[in-house]
């Protein structure tokens, strides 16, 4: 199978489905912000931390893909007249987001409360989980846009909002276990 089909050349993509729609299409932001973040993520996983949130960063970037697939699905073609899975396209579950939450309270259990909003940087590592959080965020909005023209399985945009938290609170504890400083925003008071 050749990586070029030439069958994009003029700007429109196929949809799980076949439903062909132009490449600037809400759906196709949605899915392509997903594929972005994705690649922010295996970024974090390529540097030397923790091999616990190695694997955890593995298994979000898995089910990544799954969310991809919900939102690059013709929700028309996706189900038979009788409401089966005609694609049989990959559900986001409940213990997904729960999997996440529990990594973010044992994550915060290690660290100090915050009292303040915290300015990205400190480390490299730590600023790519910003960066990755705000593409999360970007996702997310995106995804939401799509939901309101087009509903989709609730647990997904729930699972794409408790990431950005998870991606959050994961910067917080890298800055903590790299020892980097943590800056607090203050807003300056005027004079």
């Amino acid at each position: 199978m050749k990586v070029y089909t030439k069958t994009g050349d003029k700007g429109t993509t196929a949809l799980f489905g076949g439903t062909r729609v132009p490449k600037h299409h809400i759906r196709i932001e949605s899915y392509g912000t997903i594929d972005e973040l994705n690649s922010y993520i295996g970024l974090i996983r390529d540097q030397e931390i923790n091999p616990l949130y190695k694997n955890t960063l593995m298994e979000i970037q898995d089910r990544l893909f799954t969310v991809g697939a919900i939102l690059a699905t013709d929700p028309e073609k996706a189900t038979l007249k009788n409401g089966k899975d005609r694609l049989n396209i990959p559900k986001i579950s409940t213990e997904d987001i729960e999997r996440l939450e529990k990594e973010i309270d044992q994550m915060e259990d290690s660290l100090p409360p915050m009292t303040h909003f915290v300015l990205p940087g400190g480390h490299q590592t730590v600023s790519f989980c910003h960066i990755a959080r705000t593409v999360c965020r970007r996702a997310e909005r995106l995804a939401s846009h799509l939901n309101d023209l087009e509903p989709f399985q609730p647990e997904t945009l729930m699972y794409i909002n408790r990431l950005s938290d998870y991606l959050f609170v994961l910067a917080r504890k890298l800055s903590h276990d790299l020892q980097a400083e943590e800056i607090k925003w203050i807003p300056k008071k005027e004079s």
